[in-house]
């Protein structure tokens, strides 16, 4: 059986009208197995940046609708443990778009099973890049901006690129 991905091109990002597109919150949720631990019983941090890579890529194809790659991993705070046994939530969204890039919202919760009790643990944002068919970069559709929340996670976003770009280009 052929996948049906690879009977067409994937659709280019520069098809899109023009209108802006919301982004809603991309979740998957998962258990920690002792697999996924270090010798202290936690999950390791490497296991949580892929969970929030592919939840990111996830949320980026969605918006855009064409093939996306990591750009780069900008600040991610570990900020408590998950341990093994209990339920990890993942959460992710677009909130900033550039010209072919947008910037992630990530955040990851865990909870424990019996008590209910949730905790963030670990924040963070991740760089995505759009590519077409043949793997160039491609325009996005603009975000979708209307909220307080939306327009706060926006200024987040825009403060992200700006690092990146001051981190590229430090010399002005």
């Amino acid at each position: 059986m052929t996948n049906p991905l690879h009977r067409r091109a994937a659709p280019s990002a520069a098809a899109h009208d023009g209108t802006p597109r919301r982004s809603p919150w991309v979740t998957s949720v998962d258990t920690v197995f002792p697999h996924h631990a270090n010798p202290l019983g936690t999950i390791f941090g490497g296991r949580v940046l892929e969970l929030l890579d592919v939840n990111s890529a996830i949320a980026c194809f969605r918006f855009a609708r064409t093939q996306v790659v990591t750009a780069s991993t900008e600040p991610v705070d570990f900020r408590n443990p998950v341990y093994v046994g209990e339920i990890l939530e993942v959460r992710s969204r677009v909130i900033w778009t550039g010209r072919t890039s947008m910037i992630v919202r990530c955040e990851v919760t865990g909870e424990n099973p019996y008590t209910g009790e949730r905790r963030l643990c670990t924040t963070g944002h991740l760089n995505f890049v759009a590519l077409d068919a043949e793997g160039v970069p491609t325009p996005v559709p603009p975000l979708l901006v209307e909220t307080e929340e939306e327009r706060a996670l926006w200024d987040e976003g825009e403060r992200v690129r700006a690092a990146i770009q001051r981190r590229r280009h430090p010399n002005g």
